[in-house]
């Protein structure tokens, strides 16, 4: 659907803009400085101009239409660049502020990122960084998140990707736990030991006998979906464990076992949404992360 843009009236784009970020009238005036009556005259002006329906009013929540998810990208857009324009405007072009949502796997989260949100911090210190530690594939297109890292290609046509490298995952057991149970090196000694599963359905044992280990049930007396979790559990010697080699070679005391197999290769992605050309917060994160990502 094609929304006309031109001659919509600022205020009541803003007042659209903050109430789909709050999620309610009530916050959202309040963050605008407005009465709650003030802001939904100017909602339903909006939504009136246009002639569609933007929100769905459950409660005293205010829900996105899918009419109002395509204009919410098109509003954010504006919105970034009315932010800037008044940078320029005061002499503030350079002073990088605002928050940016950054999505990641646990274990990235966990132990990649830190060194990243360093850097940030260095080159930007007015920009706030939120982390979202989560195994999911976050929607960036309905803003569960500012930028990315994926391990799979992303498939949405308007979001803007760059694939980093190809990074290795491989099998470690703690030092303790070799000195104890012994250091096996092919798929046929594994069968003797414990491994960490990652979920009880299955999946993770299929994906294990199709790298080309024979291991049955009896292999898991350990089950963590929470990969930092289960790399703690690898740590203290509890069983054998698959985890990233980057984040591996940061964690003393841990020793690659099973080397004669093949360590699985998976790309890393950084994916965010076509704000990055507009606002300058997000370009400096992306570009942060695709540096430091990038080199494992």
């Amino acid at each position: 659907m094609h929304l006309r843009m031109d001659h919509l009236d600022w205020n009541q784009l803003r007042a659209f803009l903050e109430t789909a970020e709050t999620g309610s009238l009530s916050a959202a005036a309040r963050k605008l400085g407005l009465t709650q009556p003030t802001l939904s005259r100017q909602v339903a002006a909006i939504e009136q101009r246009l002639g569609v329906t933007l929100f769905e009013r459950v409660g005293k929540a205010m829900l996105l239409t899918s009419t109002g998810l395509d204009l919410l990208e098109h509003a954010r857009t504006m919105g970034s660049a009315a932010e800037e324009l008044a940078l320029v405007a005061t002499g503030r072009s350079q002073a990088v502020e605002g928050v940016v949502s950054i999505s990641a796997s646990d274990a990235v989260a966990a132990y990649l990122l830190p060194r990243a949100i360093h850097r940030i911090r260095q080159v930007a210190p007015g920009i706030v960084v939120e982390v979202v530690s989560s195994n999911a594939l976050s929607d960036l297109r309905r803003r569960e998140s500012d930028i990315a890292v994926r391990h799979v290609s992303p498939d949405q046509p308007d979001l803007i990707a760059r694939l980093l490298r190809e990074a290795t995952a491989s099998f470690y057991a703690s030092e303790a736990w070799v000195a104890a149970h012994g250091h096996p090196r092919t798929a046929d000694e594994a069968v003797a030991h414990d491994f960490i599963g990652a979920d009880r359905s299955g999946r993770f044992l299929e994906y294990l006998r199709a790298h080309g280990l024979p291991l049955t049930l009896a292999n898991f007396p350990l089950y963590s979906e929470n990969a930092v979790t289960a790399w703690e559990l690898v740590r203290q010697g509890l069983g054998i464990g698959a985890m990233m080699d980057d984040i591996a070679r940061l964690t003393p005391g841990v020793v690659r076992v099973l080397e004669a197999l093949a360590p699985v290769r998976f790309p890393i992605w950084l994916v965010t949404h076509r704000e990055l050309r507009t606002a300058r917060r997000i370009r400096v994160v992306f570009d942060v992360l695709a540096e430091l990502l990038t080199a494992p």
